[in-house]
């Protein structure tokens, strides 16, 4: 069981804290990272694109003009996809592009790219992130006295003070535990776990 520092935000020791070996010490499989990576941004994808078909166009369905002795081709209703207005042939329905990936696939990964973070030694265990006022300054202030670079910070509840702080500054991005993802936790280069989440991570993922 490996045992990293736990520090405050000035940067300085405060004490020690021991990562389970069970999420922080598994052998990250690429293949694995990548399945749960696409199904992560597949997901995001909107799926709502919609057209009207034949039916679903508002309009008679009478018969335009005769069908012999006009010279003109033969035409049926108003609804015709061939006419300006009409139905729309073979166009996008609304679904979903989220693909199905099992519970066990997804926890794995999680643990597999926070093992790869604390064995690239990217990852920094803070007592507490507590600010006075909602101030972004105070974070960008943290960020710097810390050296970390495009970080992921993650709480272990509500915490408005960091949360609204942090929104306006590039890469730098704050989830609450029950946000946690591969996908955000590979994009960031640090990843920061107040010692509180700790446990949080160890009871969503243990199984």
């Amino acid at each position: 069981m490996a045992v990293i520092e736990v520090k405050n935000i000035t940067g300085e020791k405060v004490s020690e804290v021991e990562m389970p070996d069970s999420i922080f010490n598994v052998e990250p499989k690429k293949s694995v990272l990548h399945e749960v990576v696409c199904m992560q941004l597949a997901a995001r994808r909107s799926g709502t694109a919609s057209v009207k078909r034949r039916s679903d166009v508002k309009g008679s369905t009478a018969k335009l003009f005769r069908q012999k002795g006009t010279g003109r081709a033969r035409r049926g209703d108003i609804k015709s996809p061939t006419l300006r207005g009409g139905g729309v042939v073979f166009g996008p329905d609304p679904r979903s592009y989220k693909p199905k990936v099992h519970k066990k696939i997804r926890r794995l990964a999680l643990k597999m790219a926070l093992s790869a973070k604390l064995k690239e030694d990217m990852l920094i265990v803070l007592d507490a992130f507590v600010l006075d006022e909602i101030k972004t300054k105070s974070v960008v202030s943290v960020i710097e006295t810390l050296k970390l670079e495009n970080p992921l910070i993650i709480i272990d509840g509500k915490n408005d003070e960091l949360e609204l702080s942090s929104r306006n500054i590039p890469g730098v991005k704050v989830l609450r535990v029950e946000g946690l993802n591969v996908y955000d936790i590979l994009k960031h280069k640090n990843l920061v776990l107040l010692e509180a989440s700790i446990k949080n991570i160890e009871g969503r993922l243990a199984a």
